[in-house]
């Protein structure tokens, strides 16, 4: 197992932004909490129940999970109309779930909601990297999850698409109606305003964890990613580059 010694509570409402360097249990620590894997040592409660202990299939349309390792899975011949319509089951194509109106109109409102109405009847394997992550957590949020997971949502995206999803994802953030929500990113530029708390880990352990102002440190991303880092946060986005001399 990738974790060691990690001891995390994230509360009902909370914001949280998971940071690290390659190889820091990010992603491992997130398929735990998707119920997409379990731990080998341990104990898990997600949503006040025991992965293992209760029908998965029921808690997993309980959590909202994009991931870039979720597009693989899904068909690229599919409407991006029912990728997003995918997601009230949990599964990753139509098959013999039933849909009905209510369904369809909170699909289309969430196209709109992240930009892509228009793209409703294209296939998803004609979509640009920009166009498949905002899918992907449009998805997510279909069966109105009480967790939201965000697998590197700007993972691979030029300045503009970067921009336009953290956009979206402020509003989100800042949406009182919106699940809890966590986020796995390797870069501060990529936080939204109004994440309230930051997870640091490094070698599959916590090197801060807390309020967002207190983790975001020059020493403690210095410890985490192994170089100099220097920080700074201006009008809710914060920015890192590595410490002159």
């Amino acid at each position: 197992m990738l974790l060691s010694d990690v001891s995390w509570t994230v509360d009902e409402g909370e914001r949280w932004v998971v940071l690290g360097p390659n190889g820091a249990g990010k992603t491992t620590l997130m398929l735990i909490l998707a119920g997409l894997m379990f731990p080998t040592t341990g104990s898990v409660e997600l949503l006040d129940e025991v992965p293992g202990a209760v029908a998965m299939s029921e808690l997993r349309t309980r959590i909202g999970w994009a991931s870039s390792a979720l597009a693989g899975d899904l068909p690229p011949r599919e409407s991006v109309l029912n990728v997003v319509m995918t997601g009230a089951h949990a599964v990753t194509g139509r098959w013999r779930e039933e849909y009905d109106e209510q369904d369809l109109a909170r699909a289309q409102g969430l196209l709109f909601d992240w930009g892509l109405e228009a793209f409703a009847d294209r296939t998803f394997g004609t979509l640009s990297e920009g166009e498949r992550k905002r899918s992907l957590i449009a998805r997510s949020l279909m069966a109105d999850p009480e967790l939201l997971l965000l697998d590197e949502p700007g993972a691979g995206l030029d300045l503009g698409g970067r921009e336009d999803l953290v956009s979206r994802m402020r509003r989100l953030a800042l949406d009182p109606a919106a699940p809890t929500q966590i986020v796995v990113t390797h870069h501060v530029e990529e936080i939204p305003e109004g994440f309230s708390h930051g997870l640091l880990l490094r070698g599959g352990r916590v090197v801060a964890s807390g309020p967002l102002g207190d983790v975001l440190t020059a020493e403690h991303l210095t410890e985490t990613f192994g170089l100099p880092i220097e920080v700074q946060s201006e009008a809710g986005r914060w920015h890192a580059r590595r410490a002159r001399g």
